[in-house]
C-alpha cells in the first residue's frame, strides 16, 4: 500500500490508526487505495508488535478439595497456556465455598483492573449483586457453570440446567410400568441451593407435567446438608424406587444403599467425580449426566480471547451437550 501511494509505511500506519498529523491529500489517496484494493488489519500481528497484554480475571471456588472445580481450572489453564503467546495473562481470585470468602474475593475482583472476567456465580443473590456492580466497568463477562444473566446480557458457557433436569426425568421414566416412588434427594453444602440446582429440579418436574400419562409416579423431597450426612437412615428410602440427586453428590446416596444392601433403586446424578464413577461401575448409580467442566473452563477463556484479542463477533451462549453416562459407555480419558 505504501508503494502504491508513494509514501512511507509509517505514514500509512498513522493514517490507518488515525495517529499524528498527515496532509489531507495523502489521507484521501490512502483511503482511495484501501477502497479499491481492500484492507484487512492483522490484529494478532498488531498486538504482537505492540507487545500488548490482555489481563483476564478468573473468579472461582478453590479447587483443592473440589474435584469438579479442579476440572474447570484445568480447562482454564489449558487455554491460558495455548493463548499465552498472544498476550493472554490470567489473574486468579479464588474463594472458599462459603459466603464470607466469596464476598471478600468479590471486593478484590471489583478493585482489580483487567480486560475481561470469567466468573462462576455460585451464591445466587450475592452473585447478582456483584454482577450489577461489575457491569459498571463495561468489559466483557463470561460465566461458567451457572447463568444468572438476565436475557443473556453476558456470555455463558455450560449446560442448560433446566434441560438437564428434564432429561433426568426422562431417564427416570424409562421402562417403568408399575407405580414408582421417586425421591429427589437434595444434598447441599453449608449454603442455600444454587440457581442451577433449582433449575434442574424445575426441569425434572416439568418432564412429568408435560407427560401427564405418567400417572404411576409419586414424588417426595428430602434436603440434607453435608454436616448431616451421618443422619442418613433406612426410613428415608422406605418404598423408594428411584432417586434423583440434582448435583454431583449421588455417590453419598449410593454408598449408603450399598452398605445397607438396598438394591433395585435407580439413581441418577451429575458429574464424573471419582466417587460417582466408582458406584457407576458397580452398577449402584444408573446414570450420570456429564457437564464436561474442563471444556467449560477452556471455552470460557476462548470466548474472551475471541472477543478481545481477535475482536471477533461470537455467540454469547454456548450450551455444553448433555452427555448420558452409563457404566457400559464410560471410558476414562487419558490425559
Amino acid at each position: 500500500m505504501a508503494e502504491l501511494a508513494n509514501i512511507s509505511a509509517g505514514t500509512v500506519d498513522r493514517i490507518i490508526h488515525k495517529r499524528g498529523q498527515v496532509a489531507q491529500e495523502t489521507v484521501d489517496k490512502v483511503n482511495a487505495i484501501i477502497e479499491e484494493f481492500g484492507y484487512t488489519r492483522n490484529i494478532l500481528a498488531s498486538n504482537l508488535a505492540l507487545n500488548k497484554k490482555f489481563h483476564f480475571a478468573v473468579f472461582l471456588p478453590k479447587s483443592e478439595t473440589l474435584e469438579y472445580w479442579k476440572s474447570q481450572t484445568d480447562g482454564i489453564e489449558k487455554a491460558a497456556l495455548e493463548f499465552s503467546k498472544f498476550g493472554i495473562v490470567l489473574d486468579y481470585f479464588f474463594y472458599d465455598y462459603n459466603l464470607a470468602s466469596f464476598k471478600k474475593s468479590a471486593q478484590k475482583v471489583l478493585e482489580f483492573d483487567c480486560d475481561g472476567l470469567l466468573f462462576a456465580p455460585i451464591f445466587y443473590e450475592d452473585s447478582v449483586q456483584f454482577l450489577k456492580e461489575y457491569e459498571k466497568k463495561n468489559i466483557p463477562i463470561v460465566m461458567i457453570d451457572s447463568n444468572i444473566s438476565e436475557e443473556n446480557e453476558h456470555a455463558y458457557v455450560g449446560q442448560d440446567a433446566f434441560q438437564s433436569g428434564y432429561l433426568a426425568g426422562r431417564l427416570i421414566s424409562f421402562a417403568v410400568k408399575n407405580e414408582r416412588q421417586v425421591l429427589i434427594f437434595k444434598i447441599t453444602r453449608e449454603i442455600e441451593s444454587t440457581s442451577v440446582y433449582q433449575q434442574r429440579i424445575k426441569g425434572f418436574y416439568s418432564y412429568f407435567q408435560d407427560h401427564d400419562e405418567l400417572t404411576n409416579f409419586k414424588f417426595s423431597e428430602f434436603t440434607l446438608k453435608d454436616s448431616g450426612i451421618d443422619q442418613l437412615s433406612l426410613e428415608m428410602f422406605s418404598g423408594v424406587n428411584s432417586v434423583f440427586v440434582p448435583n454431583s453428590r449421588a455417590y453419598i446416596v449410593a454408598e449408603f444403599l450399598e452398605k445397607n444392601n438396598i438394591k433395585g433403586v435407580r439413581i441418577i446424578g451429575f458429574d464424573l467425580l471419582k466417587e460417582n464413577v466408582e458406584y457407576l461401575n458397580k452398577g449402584v448409580i444408573d446414570f450420570l449426566i456429564n457437564q464436561r467442566p474442563e471444556d467449560q473452563g477452556y471455552m470460557g477463556i476462548n470466548y474472551l480471547y475471541k472477543k478481545l484479542v481477535l475482536q471477533e463477533a461470537t455467540d454469547r451462549t454456548h450450551y455444553i451437550p448433555l452427555e448420558i453416562i452409563l457404566k457400559e459407555n464410560y471410558f476414562p480419558v487419558k490425559r
